[in-house]
């Protein structure tokens, strides 16, 4: 499979998060998929796509079987396809999508992340997974993770997708044996509240699409 764009790997991860997040809504239209691509939490980086970038890349990835159009609405509505094309399991597949809404981040912080995707044991579970992905064969499509070099004052080292292709770790700094700071609790926890505020935030919007539907005024 061909490298994903930017815009490309942002449908897919928004996919796979609103189908456990807001599964009322899923499938979803395009523009409530180009509201997830766009949405200012829970997303790094930010990007500010349009309705026909967005499009563009759906139908980029529907070359590819990653994404398809489901049948029975007025309304075009998308899904996505990734665990069966990738071979993978939803364990993989969740981690995977955070990354791609994210970017690089600690297992750690995959794990808070992913809370509300697929709920992990423990942090050696979430390295279980990773590992996997990373030691991918060739015969099934090659190494989908990649574990990059513990940078400066970092604890943990930070884990990649590679779907969009290969990584130049070589031009990343990493951090000197000694070099160990206790930063992890904290991306944690700023984890856990992004992931908080995005549920928030998504909640809010079920309300307002309630009220509309009812015909209620909001007191």
């Amino acid at each position: 499979m061909r490298p994903l764009s930017l815009l490309e790997t942002r449908v897919l991860g928004v996919l796979v998060e609103k189908q456990h997040t807001v599964p009322d809504s899923y499938p979803l239209s395009l523009n409530s998929l180009t509201l997830g691509c766009n949405q200012k939490t829970a997303r790094d980086p930010v990007l500010n796509a349009s309705e026909a970038e967005v499009q563009a890349a759906i139908d980029s990835l529907r070359v590819l079987s990653l994404v398809f159009e489901s049948s029975g609405s007025r309304v075009a509505r998308y899904e996505h396809n990734t665990g069966r094309v990738l071979g993978l399991p939803s364990q993989s597949v969740a981690l995977l999508a955070v990354l791609m809404l994210r970017g690089p981040q600690t297992a750690s912080e995959l794990r808070a992340n992913c809370e509300r995707l697929h709920r992990f044991a423990d942090t050696s579970s979430v390295e279980a997974f990773l590992d996997e992905l990373a030691a991918r064969s060739e015969e099934k499509g090659g190494p989908l993770a990649l574990k990059l070099p513990r940078a400066p004052g970092a604890r943990e080292p930070r884990w990649t997708h590679l779907l969009a292709g290969p990584v130049d770790v070589s031009a990343m700094p990493a951090a000197a044996p000694d070099e160990i700071v206790a930063t992890s609790e904290i991306s944690a926890l700023k984890a856990r509240h992004d992931a908080l505020q995005a549920e928030v935030s998504e909640l809010r919007a079920l309300v307002e699409r309630l009220y509309a539907e009812l015909g209620v005024a909001r007191p």
